[in-house]
């Protein structure tokens, strides 16, 4: 009896449009839920996991291969559960995602990518900002690909914003999104485009600033590289 209900559960999952998004910190939910509803259409149901012991980990380079291992896994679960698509909303572990969309039957994103792929189309000078050290690298290493793909010569500046995390964990966003805006000024001038590397500093950024235009943040653009996803392999999935 118990076996049946849950299948009849796992149907009622899988006759909805469905997303899993896998957090590292509390600050990308509610936004990113938000974000897709708007995207993705207002019928969407998204699956959160939160895992807010991976940066921890990561920032220490402490047991990587027990988190790359962890963060598939909860992709894998997704997976099981009926989504259409797993979206990594940390660049930290943007290269996890890569490898877990190999090995899965539904797309996994890493919120970056669209992000990356449109720096290398608006300059040649790119300016990566992070509030973690353990982002820079992933990052950088991404846009690079980006580049030789694009059959590019680009430079990439790399800047981590001191402080402006801590800030973000003790609740204060004001402080987070000044630090970031004021490191971004200080590299306007000087680059074709700024890279935002974590979802959570979007919010740094209104619309109205001066060089908006050159400055780019991933969550819309990865919520828009994985509406299209969806949407190509429409024909072939029923949601």
């Amino acid at each position: 009896m118990a076996d049946r209900q849950r299948e009849k559960g796992m149907e009622k999952i899988m006759d909805k449009k469905s997303v899993g998004i896998i957090h590292t910190t509390p600050a990308t939910i509610a936004g990113l839920t938000a974000l897709a509803g708007e995207v993705l259409g207002s019928d969407i149901r998204v699956f959160n996991i939160l895992d807010d012991s991976i940066l921890p980990d990561m920032m220490a380079e402490r047991d990587v291969e027990s988190v790359r291992q962890r963060w598939i896994g909860y992709a894998r679960n997704l997976e099981q559960i009926g989504v259409s698509a797993v979206l990594s909303a940390c660049s930290t572990v943007g290269e996890f995602a890569e490898e877990a969309d190999r090995l899965l039957e539904i797309p996994v994103c890493r919120i970056d990518e669209a992000m990356a792929e449109r720096a290398v189309e608006m300059g040649s000078v790119v300016s990566v900002f992070a509030t973690l050290r353990s982002t820079l690298t992933p990052t950088v290493r991404l846009v690079e690909r980006k580049e030789k793909a694009s059959g590019r010569e680009m430079s990439v500046n790399t800047v981590l914003v001191e402080g402006a995390y801590d800030a973000l964990m003790r609740g204060d966003r004001r402080t987070h999104d000044q630090l970031i805006m004021e490191a971004v000024s200080a590299y306007m001038a000087e680059s074709d485009v700024i890279l935002l590397a974590q979802a959570s500093m979007a919010s740094a950024i209104p619309d109205a600033c001066e060089g908006r235009g050159k400055i780019l943040t991933s969550p819309r653009l990865g919520m828009e590289k994985l509406q299209k996803l969806l949407n190509a392999g429409a024909s072939e999935r029923d949601w």
